[in-house]
């Protein structure tokens, strides 16, 4: 008994140094999945903790479990409307975009570690895969807010090329085993059947879950878990089926965020909190795995194949991706470098030792160390990457609270809570002269924590929280209404977009003429919204720009995939 109540005491104390460690992080702009690692290293043998932890096998389960988390959350909060401008290169990159650089960095690592290529492609596979929350954590901490497409693309990618990496994993370990020295093609054969099966599961498992959610009257608090465990049931009978578990949750998952449903924000809120405590536990458990003296002796060839990596696989197998669809060469650039490795190599670093493979302990101190550096590198350099090649946007102003209203086959509106700022359009206005969108109505506002009355003669202050009723149609509306305009100079209204707003489906000729535009007479007659539309295939987000002689047009605003009105910029 006294054991397991110590046993108690350290993973809680563990926890709580985690979650308190993770506010320091965020202040000096450490990865936070870097903190967790370390701590989990110094209460680990090597470090003053001193704990001998070798449970493989039960931090393989817990990892597992963990994963199908992590990947549930990832798939309820992809948005539907990224799929606009980013679902085909993302899942390109998702899928070949993997194997592509499993492929690559198994070649160098076979060379650097003396190894065959197969084991090379052991370690490529584990590896292979990127972490989402990893990077919008980073980026948020940071302040930095992506143009749409590069967040889109880095979104769902990340979100979803976990099931091709540990396909992968899984596929390699099974052949090395077997005692082959190639993969045939009956891989190819597998990989079919499970993505099949696990897409079929995990769509349709989504819409079951569902109508489960919205059909049953429950506590508030019973629905997140009737989520988790009903997502944990499709990943289970997915992979009992023969299926990939890890794409059927996910798919599962971005069903269930992307529909209405009963308790949508309160399953979002708790899913959130267990993806984190999913995070925690396996960074840490991977720190008191890990052995630190062991790497001196594996950190020259690591070291060089971090390099490798980051420098040459993950950009050139993006770029390869990417070139159908014509990114612009910054996005492919920084694409490249945002390959933050994190969760996922976590577990698949445990396959090869669960296996009882050869050479497990080398593969799982040479993805630590990856991972490690991946961390230290490209984690502290998100954000900066980001606006040397200008790829930031303005940020939107978002309100401080949301709450869908609850009511049983209505979940169509939202009580919206701002406070508002000084600078913002509405401050110093009465809720008439605010001109709020069309259907929104003010509910409370809240001054000194007592509520006002909103009649003749009353005005926003600085300060104000004010609550309204809309749809979530209206959120861009709103934030402009709410917005201080305190953005850095360089992400400056007038200085990012230009002094003149022009609407889209304004005549690029007749603007030519007025402001000196150097255009192709074949583009004279096209509206911006249309010139725009081609010159970015489709795929045109706020922020994009093009020279024209010496002005800029740069997207401003788009409307349900068009754009609407675009700043122009005359240097």
């Amino acid at each position: 008994m006294e054991y397991w109540n110590i046993a108690i005491l350290v993973g809680a104390l563990l926890l709580f140094v985690s979650i308190v460690a993770s506010d320091i992080s965020s202040r000096m702009g450490v990865p936070l999945l870097l903190v967790f690692l370390v701590l989990g290293m110094l209460a680990g043998e090597d470090g003053p903790g001193g704990i001998r932890y070798d449970e493989f096998e039960a931090s393989y389960l817990v990892g597992t479990l963990a994963l199908a988390v992590i990947i549930f959350d990832g798939g309820m909060r992809t948005r539907q409307e990224t799929f606009r401008v980013a679902l085909a290169p993302a899942v390109v990159l998702a899928t070949a975009g993997v194997v592509g650089t499993a492929g690559l960095l198994g070649a160098f690592a076979a060379w650097a570690l003396g190894i065959g290529w197969l084991e090379g492609m052991l370690l490529g596979s584990i590896v292979g895969s990127t972490d989402a929350a990893a990077v919008f954590a980073l980026l948020r901490n940071a302040g930095a807010t992506l143009k749409a497409r590069v967040a889109s693309t880095l979104e769902i990618e990340s979100a979803s090329n976990d099931p091709m990496a540990i396909f992968l994993t899984i596929a390699v370990l099974e052949v090395l085993i077997a005692g082959g020295t190639s993969l045939e093609a009956s891989v190819l054969v597998s990989l079919l059947r499970q993505f099949s099966i696990g897409a079929v599961l995990g769509l349709a498992g989504g819409r079951l879950l569902v109508r489960l959610i919205n059909r049953l009257t429950l506590i508030t608090g019973l629905y997140p878990l009737l989520a988790a465990a009903g997502g944990l049931v499709i990943f289970a009978a997915t992979a009992q089926l023969s299926g990939s578990g890890f794409l059927a949750i996910y798919l599962a998952g971005l069903v269930l965020g992307n529909s209405r449903m009963r308790s949508a924000q309160n399953i979002m809120r708790v899913h959130d909190g267990l993806a984190w405590l999913s995070q925690i536990v396996m960074f840490v458990l991977l720190g008191l795995l890990l052995t630190p003296s062991q790497l001196l002796d594996v950190a020259a060839p690591a070291l060089a194949i971090s390099a490798f990596l980051m420098l040459v696989a993950r950009p050139l197998a993006v770029s390869l991706c990417l070139l159908p669809f014509r990114y612009p060469w910054r996005e492919h650039l920084y694409i490249g470098w945002v390959g933050l490795r994190g969760a996922v190599p976590v577990v698949l670093a445990m396959f090869p030792i669960i296996y009882g493979v050869d050479n497990a302990r080398l593969y799982f101190n040479v993805a630590f160390f990856i991972v490690l550096v991946s961390l230290l590198a490209q984690g502290g350099t998100i954000a900066a990457a980001a606006r040397f090649l200008r790829l930031e946007v303005p940020p939107p102003t978002e309100p401080l609270q949301r709450v869908t209203l609850d009511v049983p086959g209505h979940f169509e509106h939202e009580i919206l809570c701002y406070e508002v700022k000084a600078g913002s359009l509405v401050a110093g206005r009465g809720v008439a002269a605010a001109r709020l969108p069309h259907g929104v109505q003010v509910m409370a506002v809240m001054r000194d924590g007592l509520p006002q009355q909103t009649g003749p003669g009353f005005a926003f202050a600085p300060g104000d929280y004010v609550f309204a009723l809309a749809h979530p149609e209206e959120l861009a509306h709103l934030g402009k209404l709410f917005d201080p305009h305190v953005e850095p100079e360089r992400l400056e209204p007038h200085r990012y977009f230009g002094d003149f707003i022009l609407n889209g489906d304004a005549v690029l000729g007749e603007l030519a003429a007025v402001y000196g535009l150097e255009i192709t007479e074949e583009a004279a007659g096209k509206t911006l919204a249309r010139y725009l539309a081609e010159l970015f295939h489709g795929r045109a987000v706020v922020g994009d720009r093009v020279r024209l002689g010496a002005a800029e047009l740069v997207v401003r605003e788009i409307e349900k995939g068009r754009v609407t009105r675009v700043g122009l910029l005359l240097r």
